[in-house]
């Protein structure tokens, strides 16, 4: 069971930002208007903005008492439902917030996890969201996450002496490890599922929230998976058979990223991001017509080396050019990005340079060989079956020959194997 942050009607909201010289206030201010987008997603009204310039965050009220208790002001004579600070709080922060504003306090990663809870479709995904959004409130318990007892009761929820919150501290702790060992077993069914897909290509669509991935991926596979022009339209990863060449590849579309992307959020959804890491090749996909698309590159491309993803090979497909006004931004992205195409889902412009540069991929990134096995090891023929797709196999009075296809990190495994039979 999912834990509702807001209300289904729209609240009023004020969204707050901090400034701290580290980065330029026109990011601060980007920041602010991405915050805004994110409040829309998940049913807010945006009443009033505020950036407060300060040198550092205030560890008890974020951005000061004194304009902590301005805030307060502007919340009564504004009729607002909620508070939203674009920087996570600590539970101090958020206790000391709600105690002089009175009103909901929700820091981004609250936000993006609200939002999460709302789109999320499948039992995976909502269990995912679930686990997240318990391990986010577990610090930070304040008189707003009160008698939870009500949603997960029944005999044995409170022990002899126990206050309210620690409860739901222990009825929290609980439910994540159920969470946890579910998700294990989807982790576990996916491998059984991927295992079987050795010889097929692999192809896994990433990128910032609202950047296109949705619409390529059903121009690509000619789907009609639900694309919305709306930050995380896309959760549960779909994954489709993608015809080219006259060969049948793997497309797999995923859940975007975005900047400050809550770490628990990125750790509940490592099943759904298997497709990411299970990849042979990712499209990196870019909203070109984006003011910030660099800045967008950087946080995509932390939130892979975070999973591990660093060294794949990848193409930067740069979406939007249709919408473009800024048309120096398209020789700027020919000169400094080597493997990159540009297109327009939106319009099927330029698809076929995005296919063309694919198959080069494919072609460059896959190893064919052939080997020579004693006859008596048949324990290492199928190993050789597990990592590749096996072309032929012929047989000698002694050995064993197979010709086999695989991508080029399965070929050094491969390598590796034969050096240790020798």
């Amino acid at each position: 069971m999912m834990i509702d942050i807001q209300n289904k009607t729209i609240e009023r909201a004020i969204l707050v930002a901090l400034n701290t010289k580290e980065i330029k206030r026109e990011m601060v201010e980007e920041h602010l208007d991405e915050l805004e987008e994110l409040a829309i997603t998940a049913g807010a009204e945006t009443v009033i903005k505020i950036i407060q310039d300060k040198y550092s965050q205030d560890p008890a009220f974020y951005i000061g008492k004194g304009k902590a208790e301005e805030l307060a002001s502007l919340v009564e004579i504004n009729d607002i439902d909620l508070v939203i600070f674009d920087d996570d709080l600590s539970a101090v922060q958020v206790r000391n917030l709600e105690r002089l504003i009175n009103r909901k306090i929700v820091d981004r990663s609250g936000l993006i996890l609200d939002i999460f809870a709302s789109r999320a479709k499948t039992k995976e995904a909502k269990t995912q969201v679930e686990l997240a959004q318990l391990q986010y409130l577990l610090p930070r318990l304040t008189r707003a996450w009160t008698h939870l007892s009500k949603q997960y009761g029944g005999i044995g929820t409170k022990g002899p002496g126990e206050t309210q919150i620690e409860t739901d501290r222990r009825i929290i702790r609980n439910r994540i490890s159920h969470l946890k060992e579910k998700l294990q077993k989807i982790e576990s069914e996916r491998e059984i599922q991927s295992s079987g897909r050795i010889d097929i290509t692999k192809i896994s669509l990433v990128g910032y929230t609202n950047a296109g991935k949705s619409t390529l991926f059903n121009l690509l596979t000619k789907s009609d998976v639900f694309a919305e022009d709306k930050l995380f339209a896309t959760l549960d990863s779909t994954t489709r058979i993608y015809n080219l060449n006259k060969q049948k590849l793997l497309l797999s579309d995923t859940v975007g990223f975005i900047r400050k992307l809550p770490h628990h959020l990125v750790a509940s959804f490592k099943s759904t991001l298997n497709d990411v890491r299970n990849a042979d090749i990712i499209l990196h996909v870019v909203d070109l017509a984006h003011q910030y698309f660099t800045d967008h590159i950087e946080v995509v491309e932390e939130t892979l080396a975070e999973l591990g993803c660093k060294d794949k090979t990848a193409l930067k497909v740069f979406n939007k050019v249709d919408i473009v006004k800024d048309k120096s931004k398209i020789e700027f992205v020919r000169n400094r990005y080597e493997n990159s195409v540009i297109i327009s889902a939106e319009r099927g412009i330029n698809i076929s340079a995005l296919e063309k540069n694919l198959i080069e991929i494919i072609e460059q990134s896959f190893v064919h060989d052939t080997i020579e096995i004693d006859i008596h090891n048949s324990k290492f023929a199928s190993k050789i079956h597990s990592l590749a797709k096996v072309l032929s196999t012929k047989y000698s009075e002694d050995a064993i020959h197979i010709t086999y296809k695989t991508n080029r990190a399965n070929a050094e495994k491969i390598k590796n194997l034969i050096r240790d039979l020798k």
